[in-house]
């Protein structure tokens, strides 16, 4: 029946924007963001481990995120993730590059005239 789709395919770029807008109200661990993402996206975007710890060291890093140890809603050790100011005012910026940016490519998809 063909090629099935991959639901669970990210852009590349956007996995760092919806780490940010997931944290955007509370901190989370690491599981939760991916069931964040996924529940979010109705299901369709599927956030691998292997691309979302290594996402969150590096927005740790980039100064955008904080990190505490915690115990999660099953009594397991985790890492909380939070943003920081500086990740929030990225997060304000990123979100209109990438409302721009999906419109751009909506009109070209569409063959609207700008």
């Amino acid at each position: 029946m063909g090629q099935r789709e991959q639901a669970g395919d990210l852009i590349p770029g956007t996995l760092d924007i919806l780490i940010l807008k997931a944290l955007g109200s509370d901190s989370m661990h690491g599981y939760a963001i991916a069931e964040w993402i996924h529940q979010r996206s109705h299901d369709v975007l599927q956030v691998d481990e292997g691309a979302l710890y290594p996402a969150l060291h590096r927005l740790e890093l980039r100064g955008l995120l904080t990190a505490e140890w915690g115990v999660s809603e099953n009594n397991r050790r985790a890492k909380f993730y939070k943003l920081t100011a500086a990740g929030r005012k990225h997060l304000e910026v990123e979100k209109q590059r990438w409302t721009r940016l999906s419109a751009a490519v909506g009109f070209v998809l569409a063959g609207a005239l700008a």
